[in-house]
Parts: C-alpha cells; structure tokens; sequence
C-alpha cells in the first residue's frame, strides 16, 4: 500500500491517469507553514507565464505538525495544476519516494521549497530527460558557472562531502546535495526499488545507484542563494549520510570483488589440496589457479562490474586468461623460491606461501579487470563512441551499451525534439 494520500478538501484532487503531464515537479515539506504559499505561488506563477512543457505541482507533506497540511490542501484547492499529499511519517527521501512512484508523468522532479536554486534553471534541467538524451539531471553549485551566495560553514561542508564521495565512492557527479534534480519515468522505476534511505541521503544513494548503473547523469550549474531560515540539523544530516557512504562502500564494486576473492580463494585452496597428491605441487596449483579464474572473472563480470549478455563475453575472459598468467607466474615464482629454501616442505607451508602470494596479486588482479579487462562504463561507453561523435554508439538490438541493466538510450537530439513544442508553448503563452 502506497503511503502517499491526497488531502481532503474542497475540490477532489488526484493524479490524473490519462492526461499524465510531462512534468511533476514535487516540493517536499515538512512544518513549512511560513513558506509554503509564497513559495508555491511563485513557483506556480513561473510555470504559468512561460514553462514550455506541462506540469503539474505536487506539495508532498511528510507528517508536518503545523498548519502545512492545511495550506497546502487550500494551494492545491485554489490554483489549477497544483496537488496536495500527505505522509503520516517523516523523511524527505519517502515524501520524494511516494510522490514519484505515484507520478505517470515523463520526468519526476524535485526542488527545496525554499527555492534557492534560481527557477530559470528548470527548463535546463528537465529538457535532456524529455529529450530522451540523459536519464538523470541534477543542479549543482559545484561546477564551473554555477553562482552560488553562502556561507563559508556551508561552503566547506557542502565541497568536503562531495569530496568523500569522489574518494570513496568514485562519484563523478559534482553535487549530491542540492535540491534540485530530475529523473526519467523509467529510470525512476528502475531505481527507486533499489533506495533505501527515506531521509537526506536519498539523493546520493539514487545518484550513486544510477552512477553505477550506468545511467548518464546531466550537470546543470545553477544560481543558488543560501536560506538563512533553514533549519536543517547539520550534524545529525551528517553523521547520516557518513552512515549512508559506508552502507553503499561496503555494497560497493570494491566489496563484492573482495568477497569473490575470497570465496576464489578458499576454492583454490581446497582444489590443491586435492591435486596436490596427483599433480604434484607445480601442477596443482597451475591447475587450480585455472579453475577458478574462470569462475572468478564469470562472478566478476556480472557481480561486480554488473556486465550481462554475451557482448564482449569472449574477450572479457580472454582478457581474464592473461591476467590468469600473471598470477600464476607470481604463485609459481613463490613456490620455486620456497622450494629453493626447503626441498620438502610441509604441504601446508606451501599451501600458505601459494595463498599469500595470491592474495599478494589481488590488487593487481583488481587494477587489471577494473581498467582493462572490464572497461569502466564511462570508458566502455568512450571506446565505443566513434571519433568526433558526441553520442555513444549503438549496442546489441540499437541499444546504448549499459553495465548493469538493458535500459534502452533514447538519443534523440534534444533541439529537434524541443524546439517546436519551445516554439508553440512560447506563442501560446503570448497570445494569453
């Protein structure tokens, strides 16, 4: 059962099933009766006088103690186009959850109520979606053009977290933070299953998830002006998201490479054992280090680097067979030297000094599939992109290549697409 439900009021309002608009742009708020209606008559009167696309305005309440409820459902009952929510329990990342998975529109949206981000920056923002040529869009204060007044307290919590995210999480994103982004109908239904904060981390774990996904993420630098009024606890925010980055670390590629190393290894260990007796220690190992590489560049394929189907299934265990090489040149290298230091050692000596030296080859072997024998997705997509082209080609069945789903890219040229509904929406709001 959704936890999204539409205010009782007046007039009946729900969400139109057959006249979906091509944008709801959701306004997340919780105890914001000071703002609320001067935000929404602002933001409803922008959409007005010039939006070249339709819209519809979805106030989300997510359990406000004050009088936001009832001035929301009194926006919703007066202006057209805008609709009330209510969620009985608290969090910003559930009222967008809600909000969005009850939306048919093309493009979900979001933006702070305290509307920061400069409005001009929406059009930007929503038109790759519609377009078909991104999947997410988001504002950021953070790139070259963006224009941006705050202080230095925010300033420096706002770079040193995305910073982090860079590091640990291998962000390529600028700005996981401001409120203000936009998502492809299927995009969203293909992500938000996989979100689970409800609060302010919702937005890195979406963009984290699309990220890897291989999902193309459209920057748009906004001018954003800081709320004195804002009432968001910084501490508590970040010791959350600290949380959130660890959560999605240890569920990250980085993890479940380990943790097929590690399975890889136990696997190993226990196939020399056996062959030890039969092949001797030279062949026992070569014959299990076989073994397993194939199961462990297979896992890695799919687990890891999230790459499905048959394209580049043949090269990408090619690739793993040379790295299979190395490894083995470095076991057999430790165990001549043990040899060489002890003509009988004990079996479990050699079973150690074999396991220590491929362990010892674990980085490498990570490096090698990470930059070579699975081409990260921003490369993959570079090596396929024939030179002076600005699009990716093509995959299997005319599909952009995606490493962990089959989500078709729809590239149309955004000016062919925008233009004539720019022009029209343009002469229409003229001749009102």
């Amino acid at each position: 059962m959704s936890d999204l439900a539409i205010l009782p009021g007046p007039a009946p309002r729900r969400w139109p099933a057959a006249a979906a608009p091509d944008v709801d742009i959701v306004v997340p708020v919780h105890n914001e009766e000071a703002g609320l209606e001067r935000s929404v008559r602002r933001l409803h009167r922008f959409l007005r006088e010039g939006f070249p696309f339709s819209w519809r305005i979805v106030v989300a309440d997510n359990a406000s103690t004050d009088a936001t409820p009832r001035i929301a459902d009194a926006l919703a009952a007066e202006l057209p186009g805008v609709v009330a929510v209510r969620l009985e329990r608290k969090g910003r990342g559930r009222a967008l959850r809600s909000a969005w998975s009850e939306s048919r529109a093309q493009v979900v949206a979001y933006m702070d109520v305290d509307l920061s981000t400069d409005l001009r920056a929406l059009l930007p923002l929503v038109a790759p979606l519609l377009s078909g040529h991104s999947d997410l869009a988001i504002g950021t204060r953070l790139a070259r053009g963006a224009r941006v007044v705050r202080g230095p307290r925010r300033e420096l919590i706002s770079r040193s977290y995305n910073g982090l995210l860079r590091t640990v999480l291998r962000a390529r994103f600028s700005d996981a933070q401001c409120g203000f982004k936009a998502v492809r109908r299927d995009a969203a239904d293909a992500l938000l299953p996989a979100v689970r904060d409800d609060g302010w981390f919702f937005d890195t774990e979406l963009l984290v998830l699309a990220q890897r996904r291989g999902l193309r993420i459209h920057e748009v630098p906004v001018d954003w002006v800081d709320d004195p009024d804002s009432r968001v606890d910084v501490i508590a925010t970040a010791l959350a998201d600290l949380r959130g980055v660890a959560r999605l670390l240890v569920a990250g590629p980085v993890a479940r490479f380990a943790a097929i190393g590690v399975v890889s290894t136990l696997a190993y260990a226990l196939l020399f054992v056996l062959l030890q007796p039969l092949l001797g220690s030279a062949g026992a190992n070569a014959a299990a280090l076989a073994l397993t590489a194939v199961g462990n560049t297979a896992a890695n394929r799919r687990l890891t680097f999230g790459l499905r189907g048959r394209d580049g299934l043949v090269r990408h265990h090619l690739r793993g067979a040379v790295v299979f090489v190395l490894t083995l040149a470095l076991t057999s290298g430790a165990l001549a030297v043990l040899h060489a230091l002890d003509a009988a050692p004990a079996a479990w000596l050699e079973l150690g000094v074999l396991v220590a030296a491929t362990l010892t080859a674990t980085v490498t072997r990570y490096v090698a599939l990470r930059t070579w024998v699975f081409l990260a997705p921003r490369e993959e997509l570079r090596a396929r992109t024939p030179r002076g082209s600005s699009q990716p080609a093509r995959g299997p069945a005319g599909h952009a290549p995606a490493p962990e789903h089959d989500h078709p890219r729809r590239l149309a040229a955004p000016a062919d697409v925008l233009r004539p509904r720019i022009g029209a929406r343009a002469r229409a709001a003229r001749s009102r």
